[in-house]
């Protein structure tokens, strides 16, 4: 299954794993030990304050804390087994079974675990790691013992049916054919077997076809027999409810559960070495993929906190090491550092994507980079931007109930409660000699190890002299910090006049230059904060200009180039980044609310007094290049890409924001500053969701940004027209490529975001799609044909559509796409089933309330009323709006949209 939580480069890009050392017994009073006992003084925050533990006497542990941000519940089951827990004869059995955990139960036939959980108004889904398993579900807290109910039958008497094993094996092997399809994955796992020669992370994680074909429910019952036991689980409890009323209503579920502790032999210790390796593998790729790592540190390992922060300080945002000397001159186009550490063993990467031709140049600058961190270690202000870049991530990812109760669980399996605590406290009392000796430590010459993942024509490889040669060679490239201009600040302005109303909890100030949305979300000391305008249309002839424009903004303003820019944001807690979509160009990071007047400030310059310079032009368009190459790997989204041009032309919704090689290439500094100077023009909108009393944020928002707030600049109107459909009886747009899989997805008309029947075409997504959606019941669950079957009501301000989309076997392919079109013409044809439409529609209303648990999902929410929906009144009972959708509804718009005639698709096929 898939886990939630932010998207990471490839499983590439730093993390903050809730993983530290236990506090020091007594420690010598030092300067170093004087500092952390001031830090925990002033910083101080408790993660688990009011959070509550019951040992039960089988073994396992419930935990339950009281959130209050939404009305909702998650349930995290922890189970201490992975793929650090299997045999060579069982390698991978751990995914699969948790695979399993959804077929079934005594009481719960095929798929009603997933149907019953969505009738609830919840999600689940699952995750397995090297040294853990993981259950969640998340859902309105109204339904919290309903969910406990599901659950607990689900961890305690999974049916491991064998008939239902055969079918959910093909698709596992699927999704294992899917993974060998995303480079950076294959050179993810690739560089642990070059790391390690005898640990079991140096497997495969996920198993091979052959050997996971072969497993039989027996294997699987005995692997569930000795690790899925009272004493290795712990069940967490994160939502707005009494934490000892949780307890309470959890414990009857969980108590009277037995199941005797047996060892579990532990697999091969890893021996010492010192040798640099390298390799490199070649497939139908476009760009190149590298990753460099040494062997880390495992869990609660004395030196964690310093790698972790050694890895932001490498790779968390515009102003790390990596980013200023590959990404900002045009090197790479995508860089990353990670610290990973499960137990008892660990991985320190750094990683880049660019052309082939600028490996070279890739591998130099990675590893001097990583020399300079042994060499100098960070300045204070460099350590101290990625501390607060990680402070405020930290935060974000406490938001989620869910990855809360992840992170009680993790702490719980590992100890107590307080791990969470002392590790945020030894993230703030790090310092710069910390990180620079850790590094001296682990990051050793002679244990590093580098993959190449290139493409099969492409000339050069990895090869081990040249890694001794980047070692050995001369310094760094060093990209000194930036001695910083001082940040505007707010100034005394002459009040203009404003419409001041507050609609469903959201308050509008509506100045001659911009509407402000402010709502307030109390719980944790930060703020999101967003810049939006309307935007016209590109074309073939010019997509990408909006993003190149957009991002060249992005690299220097006013005063600051772009690395001083970049650290002067950062210093505040959060990276500005451009988003652009065909329709919304938008600005945006979050921050510490102390910080927001100088955050909005900063933002403000970035739009009046953007450089473009010709250099940062150039630089920003040879990484758009690079990611308009890079896109073809991707199995997903390049479908869609290929679909979305057929159904819309070559005009809007279309042609890629990002652009295509052909049209990137032609754009100049002065062609980017005029399009960014159209965009601007328009009427700005201004959100900020976070902790403080919402006249307040907009009265610093005000001084904060006059140039914004001030200048007349009207109301656009509302688009009027919606997009034309373009497709009629168009063949498939196929690309033939050497992959293990063939994805495609279907495109049909469907309704823009604010007509009336969007409300049913959302219900007909939530019946076909998702875990106990029909499709896929009956394309995944029951025919095996795919891991990844969706269905979606994608809509925008000026168009729709209900898109379908599945990957499967090229041998596979015309059966999929056959049975794909046989469900759509049923829901065209037969209305839904009451409980299908009773499920659905309970989902979506359940969703809508439990999605304002983050401040970012909150300020999305505002977003899309505004700018694409019909208003600010629709945050007033979002739920309200799916009520009186009717199976007759759903019907029409599947009847309205689903005619081949009129279908767009887009096709990878493999050939494998």
């Amino acid at each position: 299954m898939c886990g939630r939580g932010p998207p990471l480069r490839g499983g590439l890009s730093h993390a903050i794993t809730l993983s530290k050392a236990a506090p020091e017994a007594r420690p010598s009073i030092t300067a170093p030990v004087l500092r952390r006992h001031l830090v925990r003084l002033l910083f101080r925050m408790t993660w688990t304050s009011g959070a509550l533990t019951e040992r039960l006497p089988n073994g396992l542990t419930l935990v339950a804390q009281r959130d209050p941000a939404a009305p909702a519940v998650a349930v995290v089951t922890h189970v201490a087994a992975g793929f650090f827990d299997e045999p060579d004869a069982w390698q991978g059995i751990s995914h699969v079974l948790e695979h399993m955990f959804f077929k079934g139960t005594a009481r719960r036939g095929v798929g009603r675990i997933a149907q019953e959980t969505k009738a609830l108004g919840g999600y689940l889904n699952a995750s397995t790691s090297y040294d853990r398993t993981l259950y969640y579900a998340v859902l309105p807290a109204r339904n919290f013992a309903g969910a406990l109910d599901i659950q607990a039958d689900a961890l305690r008497n999974p049916a491991l049916d064998a008939d239902e094993l055969a079918r959910e094996l093909r698709v596992i092997i699927e999704e294992a054919k899917r993974k060998l399809d995303s480079p950076s994955a294959v050179a993810g796992e690739t560089l642990h077997e070059l790391l390690y020669d005898q640990h079991r992370i140096r497997r495969w994680r996920i198993g091979y076809e052959a050997q996971l074909a072969g497993f039989t429910a027996g294997d699987l019952r005995g692997y569930y027999n000795s690790r899925y036991v009272p004493a290795r689980v712990v069940v967490a409890l994160v939502g707005d409810l009494d934490p000892a009323e949780m307890l309470a209503v959890a414990r009857p579920y969980y108590e009277d559960w037995s199941a005797p502790v047996a060892p579990i032999p532990a697999g091969p210790a890893e021996s010492s070495r010192s040798e640099v390796r390298a390799r490199t593998l070649r497939g139908d790729v476009a760009q190149a993929e590298l990753v460099l790592g040494w062997r880390g540190v495992p869990a609660l390992h004395a030196d964690e906190a310093a790698l972790d922060l050694a890895a932001g300080i490498l790779g968390s945002g515009r102003g790390s090491w990596l980013h200023r000397a590959l990404r900002e001159p045009g090197i790479a186009a995508s860089t990353g550092a990670y610290s990973y550490a499960p137990d008892e063993v660990g991985v320190f990467g750094v990683a880049a994507s660019g052309a082939p031709e600028q490996l070279g140049e890739m591998v130099t600058r990675l590893v001097g980079q990583v020399r300079r961190l042994r060499e100098e270690g960070p300045s204070a202000d460099e350590l101290e931007r990625a501390r607060t870049l990680l402070k405020v991530r930290w935060v974000r990812r406490m938001e989620s109930f869910d990855a809360r109760a992840t992170a009680l669980a993790w702490a719980i399996a590992h100890g107590d409660l307080g791990l969470i605590d002392r590790e945020y406290e030894q993230l703030l009392a790090v310092t710069p000699e910390e990180v620079r000796d850790a590094a001296q430590r682990h990051l050793l010459p002679a244990g590093l190890s580098g993959i190449a993942y290139l493409p099969t024509a492409a000339s050069g490889e990895l090869v081990i002299d040249q890694l001794h040669t980047a070692f050995a060679g001369p310094g760094a490239v060093t990209s000194v910090a930036p001695k910083l201009p001082s940040v505007p600040r707010p100034v005394s302005r002459t009040p203009r006049p404003a419409t001041i109303r507050t609609v469903a909890g959201t308050l509008h100030v509506a100045l001659p230059g911009a509407d402000l949305l402010i709502r307030s979300k109390p719980g944790v000391p930060t703020t999101t904060l967003s810049l939006n305008f309307l935007r016209e249309w590109e074309t073939a002839t010019d997509a990408g200009e909006g993003a190149l424009a957009a991002r060249s903004a992005n690299r220097g303003a006013g005063p600051f180039d772009a690395a001083a820019l970049a650290l002067a944001f950062e210093r505040l807690g959060g990276s500005l980044g451009p988003s652009v979509s065909s329709d919304v160009l938008a600005l945006g990071a979050t921050v510490l609310t102390e910080k927001l007047a100088e955050a909005a400030a900063l933002m403000q310059l970035v739009v009046a007094e953007a450089r473009f310079a010709e250099a940062d032009v150039a630089a920003e368009r040879g990484v758009l290049i690079e990611e308009a190459r890079d896109a073809v790997d991707d199995m997903f989204r390049f479908p869609f890409q290929l679909a979305f041009r057929g159904a819309f032309g070559d005009a809007g919704y279309g042609v890629p924001v990002g652009g295509y090689e052909e049209t990137l290439v032609t754009f100049s500094a002065k062609s980017a500053a005029a399009r960014w100077r159209t965009i601007i023009g328009g009427r700005a909108t201004i959100i900020a969701v976070g902790d403080g009393d919402p006249a307040r944020i907009a009265d610093t928002l005000a001084a904060a940004m006059p140039m914004l707030v001030d200048a007349d600049r009207p109301m656009r109107a509302a688009a009027s027209t919606v997009a034309p459909w373009q497709a009629q009886g168009m063949a498939p747009v196929v690309q033939e490529r050497q992959k293990q899989q063939s994805a495609f997805a279907m495109l049909f008309p469907g309704p823009a975001r604010r007509e009336p029947d969007f409300p049913a075409a959302e219900v007909w997504a939530a019946v076909a799609s998702g875990l106990g959606g029909r499709l896929f019941d009956k394309l995944r669950d029951k025919r095996s044909l795919a891991y990844t079957v969706l269905g979606t009501a994608w809509a925008r301000r000026r168009g729709g559509a209900l898109g379908t989309y599945i990957a499967t076997s090229p041998s596979r392919e015309e059966e999929a796409r056959r049975e794909m079109l046989t469900e759509l013409a049923i829901f065209a044809n037969t209305p839904t089933s009451p409980d299908e439409l009773a499920r659905a529609k309970n989902y979506l209303a359940g969703q809508a309330e439990i999605a304002r648990m983050t401040a970012g999902a909150v300020a999305g929410e505002v977003a899309e009323a505004w700018l694409a929906g019909n208003g600010l009144e629709e945050l007033e009972a979002p739920w309200e709006r799916y009520r009186n959708v009717t199976a007759d509804a759903v019907m029409a718009v599947a009847r309205a949209a689903f005619d081949p005639a009129r279908m767009a698709e887009g096709v990878v096929r493999g050939s494998a």
